[in-house]
């Protein structure tokens, strides 16, 4: 339209509307558009009242009965962009930005949020118009979701990442957790997930039923990688802390550690955290704190801090979830992988030959005295002799006696440079030599 033909117009509609070409303040009125007006935070050009900076005017006439006197300076997203930066050139796009939609999360002209959003600070009420809100609001809220911060880990409209995070998972993460660095640098043995793969291999990012935002229960969750466990928890006798709360957590570090295995703690340490109680169990097991406390001798594993070299510290279908084979009961005599547990460091031979001048140093001249306690017809097993943990005898010899019942039997154990003796309760003094054999008499039987 030639311009003087427009300003003719104008003046002609003087009488049924108003002129378009009045300021744009006139826009936001009382009797007009009020409500545009009713917002906490302006678009920029709504602030300050340049309508013109969207609209532009395409009759003279405003309001227009039946028709309309305005229409946007350009369609759908190329109206932003006559402003904004150009999204949509990264790897993920959200949907309303590939689709040029705006206007799906923005109102236009002022919103109760920063960024002119429709809502207030909880963002999920915006989201959840698409999104499916049933993931995010298990029992256990991530600290974001349970705010609606849904922008603090992904982006609204453009990403790099999966799920328009606004960097790697471990990376997004760490943005908030800034206390797991320091630790993390310091520890030896980091967690094959920790170090490897993202957080979300273990982790819900939003909610879960299961306490610390797991995926899934312990030791379910655990079993996923480790499924050699599995078989372990389905044993005989099953290590208890692994069936209570807890799980596989209460041995181990979650994320990272100073010891070997993620344990959380040394390994002795960490065993006599439970078994340094008087009434752990029913019937209470012993209390091996007490037992090794101050004592001279400690048995090798022990002193190594190595409970799991006889113990299976998960589950097995053995006596005292032992490695090996071993008699529960105290009369068993011996026989091939009998007492795998113990001839697994021991000597095997020592139990295997009557007469030996190698095998042990518990003879008579080459009489076997391993060989006529262990594998004659009432064969006694290593713990009636030997303490298993630590004892303040020599070969680890029970000083105080073997429990039998009501009477702790005593050894009396003396050790000579070739031999020694023994005044045992179980049978009458003898002396025992290497190097010059002693006799017994007749009447005495290996049987004894």
């Amino acid at each position: 339209m030639i311009p003087w033909l427009f300003v003719l117009l104008s003046i002609i509609a003087v009488g049924a509307g108003t002129s378009v070409h009045a300021a744009d303040t006139t826009c936001r009125t009382a009797e007009c558009h009020a409500r545009v007006g009713g917002t906490e935070n302006f678009h920029e050009p709504v602030k300050e009242g340049d309508c013109s900076a969207c609209h532009k005017p395409i009759n003279p006439v405003h309001p227009l009965k039946g028709g309309k006197s305005f229409a946007l300076t350009a369609k759908d997203e190329a109206l932003c962009y006559q402003c904004h930066d150009r999204l949509g050139k990264k790897k993920v796009v959200h949907p309303p930005i590939k689709d040029g939609e705006c206007a799906f999360c923005h109102k236009p002209h002022g919103g109760a949020n920063r960024f002119l959003l429709g809502v207030g600070s909880d963002q999920s009420e915006l989201c959840f118009n698409c999104h499916d809100g049933s993931p995010f609001t298990r029992k256990y809220r991530h600290g974001p979701v349970a705010v609606g911060a849904c922008t603090k880990c992904h982006d609204p409209h453009e990403a790099s990442q999966k799920a328009l995070l606004k960097g790697a998972v471990w990376e997004t993460c760490l943005k908030c957790h800034v206390d797991f660095l320091k630790p993390l640098k310091e520890a030896t043995f980091i967690h094959a997930p920790v170090k490897n793969g993202p957080c979300t291999a273990c982790h819900n990012p939003h909610s879960s039923q299961v306490a610390k935002l797991l995926n899934k229960k312990t030791p379910d969750l655990c079993l996923g990688c480790h499924k050699s466990m599995e078989k372990k928890l389905k044993a005989k006798l099953v290590h208890k802390p692994l069936v209570q709360e807890g799980g596989c957590t209460s041995c181990h570090a979650v994320h990272f550690s100073k010891n070997k295995k993620l344990l959380s703690s040394d390994g002795v340490g960490l065993c006599l955290g439970c078994h340094g109680s008087d009434n752990l169990g029913k019937p209470p097991l012993k209390n091996i704190r007490k037992e090794i406390a101050g004592k001279k001798y400690l048995h090798g594993p022990i002193a190594k801090g190595e409970c799991q070299a006889c113990h299976d510290p998960h589950g097995n279908d053995r006596f005292r979830l032992l490695r090996g084979n071993y008699p529960a009961d105290i009369y068993v005599p011996y026989k091939e992988n009998t007492y795998e547990l113990c001839l697994s460091c021991h000597d095997r031979n020592m139990l295997r030959f009557q007469e030996t001048s190698l095998y042990t140093k518990f003879r008579n001249g080459k009489k076997n005295l391993h060989y006529v306690h262990v594998v004659n017809a009432k064969g006694r097993t290593c713990r009636i002799c030997h303490e298993p943990h630590a004892s303040n005898g020599e070969k680890l010899i029970n000083k105080t006696g073997f429990k039998f019942g009501d009477w702790d039997i005593p050894i009396n154990l003396k050790l000579t440079p070739t031999g020694g003796s023994c005044s045992p309760g179980c049978h009458q003094p003898f002396r025992y030599d290497r190097e010059k054999p002693q006799e017994y008499g007749a009447g005495i039987r290996d049987t004894n």
